[in-house]
């Protein structure tokens, strides 16, 4: 397999020699017009039903973020990859380019949005050389798997998802002036719309140049930048990991807060009764307008609503009110969340006085509503959202959020163009 990378070998250089970023030839689909029934989301937030549904299409990324069958599954992604390229279904780009990509979607509210993007060639660098900045921990189980499936295929096939500060808005100018051409591939995806550009030649290199001006910040994708990381470590030709990079200027860069579920037994009321140490605690009448009520304590300070089976009650941290010993005690950046205050002084304070619940995730406050509705869950704790400046705050001081503790929307799709190695 052809290595499709161009820039020199990562071994010859220093890593402040090597651009942050740079064009790539890209792995992509042959037919541009055929995408809809080829995308998929990321591999993490596929279950197994929707695995069934992209899998259906014969040539679906999902074959291969997602290979079935057991511990030859990902020898048999590569070989299905092979295959692929044998029959012409996907080719590498003649020559190294970017590849914006812009997503029109609408959020809960019903907002329309359009986030535009470039794909590029991210220097696949540890963290200590400063210039990709994380701010979650990651898993050594994650990590191994998609490990597995890089040494199988000598190819990434999902975009990490990556944050410029972009302070004067030149690489946001740059791809918004290639969005007024026509694009060229269109795909729909889960309601939402794409469009996707490649751009060769002097245009590509300015964008990649714009795009790698300074540090950028890793918003999803962490378990796969540091596998790409371990994985360039003893080879040659393989320092780089695709990337979607979006400017803090563009106005379609949206973040959700991740809403939290609570499974199990039922809730003590004494343990209810105990958050009026530190919250001062008001009774919601309409629990399908819960959301409506955060969003009216948004400047008010650390708040949430607490959905019960029998109430609904919003949370608003009482001025001066002591954190106690909680983990962030001593990260400043990490101690002004919502989502850390929250989780600490409520989720796991609720899950101690059961004895112990389970902890799930939404992005939708509909579901958690209707998730303590129907008995599928003992509470639900809807919180306001982290703010982008936050996210980098933490990364900058070198700390880590809370696990979920953000949902950009959309997500990068998979299937728009892979990366492959020699």
């Amino acid at each position: 397999m052809a290595g499709p990378l161009t820039t020199r070998k990562a071994e010859s250089m220093t890593a402040e020699s090597i651009p942050l970023v740079a064009p790539f030839r890209g792995l992509r689909y042959a037919d541009d017009q055929t995408l809809d029934a080829c995308l998929a989301p990321p591999y993490d937030v596929i279950d197994g039903t929707a695995r069934e549904r992209f899998a259906a299409h014969d040539h679906n990324v999902v074959h291969f973020i997602l290979p079935s069958g057991d511990d030859d599954r990902y020898e048999r992604a590569a070989a299905t990859l092979g295959g692929w390229q044998d029959a012409g279904v996907v080719a590498l780009d003649a020559e190294p380019a970017v590849y914006v990509v812009q997503q029109r979607f609408t959020t809960p509210d019903g907002a329309e949005h359009a986030r535009t993007g470039v794909i590029a060639a991210v220097a696949a660098e540890p963290f200590e050389g400063g210039r990709v900045r994380p701010h979650e921990r990651t898993h050594a189980g994650p990590k191994r798997d998609r490990l597995a499936l890089m040494e199988a295929s000598h190819t990434i096939f999902e975009s990490l998802f990556m944050l410029s500060r972009d302070a004067d808005g030149a690489l946001a100018a740059r791809l918004l002036a290639v969005t007024e051409t026509p694009p060229t591939a269109t795909a729909r995806l889960e309601g939402v719309e794409i469009a996707m550009w490649a751009v060769a030649g002097p245009e590509g290199e300015a964008i990649a140049a714009a795009a790698g001006r300074a540090d950028l910040y890793i918003a999803d994708g962490h378990h796969r930048y540091e596998t790409a990381v371990s994985f360039a470590a003893d080879r040659q030709g393989a320092a780089r990991v695709p990337a979607l990079i979006v400017s803090l200027q563009d106005p379609g860069l949206v973040v959700l807060a991740t809403h939290r579920v609570l499974d199990g037994a039922p809730i003590p009321e004494e343990a209810i009764e105990s958050l009026r140490d530190v919250f001062n605690i008001r009774q919601i009448a309409d629990r399908h307008a819960a959301a409506d009520e955060l969003d009216g304590l948004l400047d008010r300070g650390t708040a949430c609503v607490l959905v019960l089976p029998d109430a609904t009650l919003a949370l608003l941290l009482k001025p001066g009110a002591s954190l106690g010993d909680v983990p962030f005690a001593n990260e400043p950046a990490v101690a002004s969340l919502d989502v850390a205050r929250i989780d600490a002084l409520v989720v796991d304070r609720l899950s101690a006085a059961t004895g112990g619940t389970s902890v799930r995730y939404s992005a939708s406050a509909d579901e958690v509503v209707e998730a303590v509705d129907r008995g599928h869950a003992m509470a639900g704790v809807l919180l306001q959202p982290t703010r982008v400046d936050q996210v980098l705050a933490v990364a900058d001081a070198h700390a880590f959020m809370p696990p979920k503790s953000t949902y950009f929307i959309p997500k990068v799709p998979s299937g728009l163009v892979a990366m492959t190695y020699a």
